[in-house]
């Protein structure tokens, strides 16, 4: 993989069932899914990352899996997956799935014949005990919704070890039928041809009394021998780790270049946020200089929203207060430890700000990820349950049901926006279309920019510090090409002095336009800047 072709990769992450119905019973499946296909093409993402296909019951949208090797049947079939996977890989689309390694759902095969006992041969594929205060120091993930981590199992008289929610017993890695099993299923679905997978609540896998159960050695271990088979038979597959950690915690899931390729970088999400907010580059300068160097064929996943609530779980608690003051007024807002609010609604709709965030995502070397309906400014629905709120249908047009499905409006699995503020009336891909100065079509170009510019993923950052700390500015740099992004988080008009003496006689040419700045010499450069104003500079000459 010397080519690491998903360093210069933009994401798109894809709900399955929020896409496109293809027959009418008011859910998205496969064939509605490859049916869209060409709309990602003309947006110019070059991978889609699909949440969970597999027969599921519910309970967790997915992420409770009945059955690794087969396709959930409201979605489709094998068949519908491999049709839609030949037609991305013919559009030079790659894809790649959610693999859930930590648990399994409580109606999989292996956990019904696992409760029968240990006379069972699954029933060593579980952690059980007959203790439940065996790892005691280990924290509650969803503490609103379970007051243990352990579980009682009535079919076997034992507790069994779930560290998400009581109907996802967690698989038991020190068996090695375990670690054969998933290793199988890794295999199942690349013989297929998906392109990777992004390894879900990667940093649970093992248990030891004493530890908080997290980021253990053999965790680590059996990550790298994942790694080892993708290295030795599928070597242009990539692993991307969900580990919501700190900085100096998160790179040890890259190993020497030798576990993981990527990683989601959760720290670094809410503090664009906070900047933006707080009007000062501070809280974004400290995070990146907290973020350590990868190996060279390592890269950061890069997002601002996603399936999930905002999370804030790698904040302080007075970082967590202020976000939940400034961005979760009303409580309906708020969800374990963050906020389920979409992109727009988090942003109170200010196209300045949408887009000065997602320019200083795409120019921080690192491989973005757009969640889907973000492109267009979707809305959310803060009054459904759990997370569904951020999972509604998709917009395409302005026809019943956002073009999202011929169905009867009141058989959706999720009712369209229709809110004043974000009706799927104005928010829809066919306006944004055929609007020039639409967020779809401006996202379009700052895809394509950072196409055009290999610095923006896999150059090296550096700051500039200027005197006026409303302003973010960096160099990106790489094989000789030198970009300056410069980038005001306040609501008001900025001036900015930098001292650029270093590439006087050079010539800034602003990307976006084509502009040429004046020439740099050895005084203080000037610049002005609108409200939530920004410059993408190439330094020529």
């Amino acid at each position: 993989m010397r080519d690491y072709w998903y360093k210069r990769a933009v994401f798109y992450e894809l709900y399955i069932r929020g896409f496109q119905d293809s027959n009418g019973d008011g859910m998205g499946d496969i064939p509605g899914m490859t049916s869209r296909l060409e709309y990602l093409k003309r947006l110019g993402i070059d991978c889609i990352w699909l949440l969970p296909m597999y027969p599921s019951p519910g309970h967790d949208d997915g992420y409770d899996i009945m059955d690794f090797k087969s396709i959930n049947p409201e979605f489709g079939t094998l068949t519908d997956f491999q049709l839609f996977l030949d037609k991305a890989h013919m559009l030079g689309i790659r894809v790649i799935a959610d693999l859930v390694l930590n648990h399994t759902s409580n109606t999989h095969p292996w956990f019904l014949e696992a409760k029968k006992g240990p006379s069972s041969p699954y029933h060593d594929y579980f952690v059980w005990s007959d203790n439940p205060d065996k790892y005691a120091n280990v924290p509650i993930i969803f503490q609103k919704s379970e007051t243990s981590n352990w579980a009682w199992c009535h079919e076997c008289g034992k507790y069994y070890w779930h560290r998400f929610f009581t109907h996802q017993p967690d698989l038991n890695y020190d068996n090695p039928k375990v670690r054969e099993e998933m290793l199988g299923i890794v295999r199942f679905w690349l013989d297929k041809g998906l392109d990777g997978f992004r390894m879900d609540a990667v940093p649970y896998l093992y248990e030891r009394e004493g530890t908080l159960c997290e980021g253990l050695p053999e965790t680590h271990e059996f990550l790298k021998t994942i790694r080892r088979l993708i290295d030795e038979s599928y070597p242009d597959a990539v692993l991307i780790a969900e580990a919501n950690q700190w900085p100096e915690d998160l790179r040890q899931y890259f190993g020497d270049g030798d576990e993981l390729h990527m990683a989601f970088n959760f720290p670094l999400m809410p503090r664009l946020f906070m900047a933006i907010r707080q009007e000062h580059h501070g809280p974004v300068v400290d995070i990146i200089r907290r973020t350590p160097e990868l190996p060279e064929n390592c890269q950061w996943a890069m997002f601002l929203r996603n399936h999930d609530e905002l999370t804030l779980a790698m904040c302080t608690d007075e970082e967590r207060d202020y976000m939940f003051k400034e961005y979760a007024k009303d409580p309906q807002m708020k969800l374990y430890s963050g906020i389920r609010r979409r992109l727009y609604p988090l942003l109170e709709k200010d196209i300045g700000k949408v887009q000065l965030l997602n320019a200083v995502l795409f120019t921080i070397p690192g491989s973005p990820v757009i969640y889907y309906g973000d492109e267009i400014g979707m809305g959310d629905n803060i009054y459904m349950g759990d997370r569904d709120g951020v999972r509604t249908p998709m917009h395409w047009d302005d026809n019943r049901n956002a073009g999202f499905s011929s169905c009867n409006p009141s058989k959706l699995y999720a009712p369209v926006i229709t809110d004043p503020d974000f009706s799927y009336t104005s928010a829809n891909v066919q306006v944004e279309e055929l609007i020039p100065s639409s967020i779809l079509n401006w996202m379009k170009r700052l895809i394509h920019l950072r196409r055009l510019f290999p610095s923006f993923s896999n150059g090296k950052l550096r700051f500039i510090f200027a005197e006026n700390k409303k302003i973010l500015s960096y160099f990106v740099e790489y094989d000789g090409e030198r970009m300056l992004c410069v980038f005001n988080m306040a609501s008001s008009s900025q001036p900015l002095n930098i001292d650029l003496s270093e590439f006087a006689g050079c010539r800034p040419v602003e990307v976006f336009g084509g502009a040429e700045f004046p020439p740099i010499g050895e005084l203080p450069y000037q610049l002005a800047l609108g409200p939530y104003g920004f410059y993408l500079f190439e330094l020529c000459g």
